[in-house]
Parts: structure tokens; sequence; C-alpha cells
């Protein structure tokens, strides 16, 4: 059999051993597994940069239902989420040696959210329309660390408000990171949601509000960086438009795509990138 091409988003040997150890063995006993796991993940590396759908991922990966099998069973048990917190630990401490930063757990978070267009395999019983954006489909609600890692997201309908959408989010927070104990926000988060993520979480929200005299855009402090882990998000295509029929998948793929892009951080792939200048 002939060995299959190359894809950009293929992880390298480097990548592959940083990620490798994070995913269950092999069970014992029984039938071998028929594919290797580094093939299953670059499976769902690619689908999630392209964007396309299951049915079509290129023939030679494994099949589709083989890769879907291993993406959901990761998904529901707990293998992602726990890969990618560790692979987020490490580059905190490459962070943290390279520019002899004092914290390695986070104290302290960055929290936004996102209305994305929902495709028809959205149903009804998941999806809202967000009348300031103007958008019909679903909203993603993360918080990030202060360089622009995810530590929790929630997938709700768009149209849910972002103060109601932080609620569950905090608490997610709280439960995984206790650490965290000071969030910034925007002025979406006002309200009773100070006093309750006080109370409840020990959690101050600070508001980082525009200047005054301020015309246009202007990059905010703190909030930028969640601002750009969105716009890291959408390079990847499966992101840009929610296709999912749980927001449990949808939060999934943002992890994978967390973990693209933590591995290539960590692995940097030999070669010139994208955007260098190319010298003819």
């Amino acid at each position: 059999m002939p060995k299959r091409l190359r894809y950009p988003t293929d992880l390298t040997d480097r990548q592959w051993s940083l990620l490798e150890g994070l995913l269950p063995p092999p069970k014992l006993g029984g039938r071998p597994e028929s594919h290797p796991r580094r093939e299953i993940v670059n499976a769902i590396l690619y689908l999630t940069r392209t964007g396309c759908a299951w049915r079509m991922l290129p023939k030679d990966f494994p099949p589709w239902p083989t890769v879907y099998w291993y993406f959901a069973n990761w998904r529901d048990d707990g293998t992602l989420e726990a890969a990618h917190d560790t692979l987020r630990e490490h580059v905190r401490e490459r962070d943290r040696t390279q520019k002899k930063r004092r914290n390695l757990i986070p104290s302290a978070g960055v929290i936004d959210a996102q209305s994305l267009r929902g495709a028809d395999t959205v149903g009804a019983n998941s999806r809202g329309y967000d009348a300031g954006k103007k958008v019909n489909g679903r909203k993603r609600h993360i918080v990030t660390d202060t360089l622009g890692l995810l530590l929790v997201i929630s997938v709700t309908a768009a149209s849910v408000q972002d103060r109601d959408g932080a609620r569950p989010l905090l608490a997610r927070l709280h439960k995984a990171l206790p650490s965290v104990n000071h969030v910034f926000c925007d002025g979406g988060y006002a309200g009773q949601l100070i006093g309750l993520a006080k109370q409840a979480w020990a959690i101050t929200l600070e508001h980082v509000k525009k200047p005054v005299d301020q015309r246009g855009f202007a990059v905010l402090p703190r909030r930028w960086v969640v601002e750009r882990t969105f716009a890291w998000l959408m390079r990847w295509r499966r992101l840009v438009r929610d296709y999912e029929r749980l927001p449990e998948t949808h939060e999934a793929l943002v992890r994978w795509a967390m973990v693209g892009l933590m591995l290539n951080r960590l692995a940097p792939r030999p070669g010139p990138k994208p955007w260098a200048t190319q010298h003819l």
C-alpha cells in the first residue's frame, strides 16, 4: 500500500511525542487497533482546520466512522480536556522559564463571548437569535488566561446574554481552577453577576472600560487577549460557523484547535512560516 501524502496539519514526530502519552493506552487483550492513534489525531486536526464534513475526510485517513468514534469517546471520557489542560501547563511553564514569570498556575483570566451563525444541522432546541449581532445560531463563552490560552468554554444558544452565560462558565472555572480569583471583562458582564461571582466563587470581575474620548477601534488593556484568542480560533474553518448537532461537540473542536496551536508553540514545525516573507 503506497504511503499517503502528508498534510500541513499532520503532527511532526516531536509534536506526537508530546501528545501520545496523554491519550489512553490501547486496551489489553481483544483485537488490536486497526489504525494508528497518530493517524486518528491527524484526521481530527485536518477536519477542524479545513472545515470538511466527517464523511468527506480524505480516503487516505482511517475511515470516518472510526475517527469519529475516537473523537466522541475522548470528548466524553475527559481524555481531550485532560490532554488540553496538560499541554496548557507545558506552554505556561515554557513561558515562565523564558520570561521569568512568577506564577505557573493561573490566577487571572479574561472572559468574553462570540456569536456564530448556525448551520441547518444545529437543532432549534440549542440555537437562538442574537439581536445585537444579528446572528442566528450559537454563542461560545470562554475564559482565557493572560496568555490567551483557553481555561474553560461553554456553548449556548446565541440568544443567551453574556452575563447569563457567564454564570455556569464561572462556576466551571472555579471548579477546574480555584486559583483564578480575578477575571477581566467588558460592560456586558454587569449587574448582579459581579456580586454573585464574588460571593459564590470568590472571583472579582473587573470591567475594562473604553476611554471616554475613544473614537473608533482601539486595543484595550487585557481585553485584547481574549479577542486575539477568538482570532486564533477563526483560523480553524470548522469553527467559523457552528455545524455541530451537540454543543459539546463544538466545545471539543475548540479544544482540538487549541491543542494544535499549543503543539505548534511547544514544537514548532521546521521550515519557513506561512506568513514569513519569501525572497525569490
